[in-house]
């Protein structure tokens, strides 16, 4: 019987990233849209390690289950590392993607393009009730433009722009931009824990 694997995540594109990645790992995959009761965990521990470790405690606990959790952010170098651990709450407590995006080029006004440099960084943990935590990351550098490029992804990927590819986040295909982000570099160091789990 294949063992379920929780994402402690209502992002729905984070969670449909995170599926792509682990389509071959013999798991059943769940969101937390199978838990309607599971708590709400507030990301307070200010770094990022310590919410994804706070979320994916949290959630085994509830559930019981084996559980990945991720806190990933946007670090931009002339805003001394922020929105970092704020990045989705960037722009208040009601952000979007829009408004954390305008919040972000506002911050940004009169910064050259040479002083734009940013990456995004994921720290990612798994908590398995019988084996104890692990710990995994990923970070992938760039630049923020000073307008948003690209209908694809999520956060802030329209303006975060991957040098290699000249393009955004935005406008690289869902498999390339698995395979150079963040997240992506995060989940494929534990695929082999997660083989060890199944």
């Amino acid at each position: 019987m294949m063992r379920d694997l929780v994402i402690a995540t209502r992002n729905q594109g984070k969670l449909r990233e995170i599926r792509e990645i682990l389509k071959d790992v013999p798991f059943n995959v769940l969101g937390l849209d199978v838990f309607p009761d599971a708590p709400e965990v507030v990301e307070d521990a200010g770094t990022f390690v310590g919410n994804a470790e706070k979320k994916a405690q949290t959630i085994s606990i509830h559930t019981g289950r084996l559980t990945l959790a991720d806190d990933s952010g946007l670090v931009v170098d002339a805003l001394d590392g922020a929105p970092g651990v704020l990045s989705a709450r960037f722009s208040g407590g009601d952000a979007t993607d829009s408004t954390n995006n305008a919040k972000l080029l506002e911050e940004l006004n009169g910064v050259v393009t040479a002083d734009r440099q940013a990456a995004f960084y994921c720290a990612m943990v798994l908590v398995d009730p019988d084996c104890g935590t692990s710990h995994f990351s990923g970070l992938l550098k760039g630049a923020i433009l000073e307008e948003m490029q690209g209908d694809g992804g999520f956060g802030y990927d329209p303006l975060f722009m991957v040098r290699e590819y000249g393009v955004t986040l935005a406008q690289l295909p869902l498999e390339t931009k698995n395979r150079i982000s963040h997240r992506g570099q995060a989940l494929r160091s534990l695929l082999n824990t997660l083989q060890k789990s199944s």
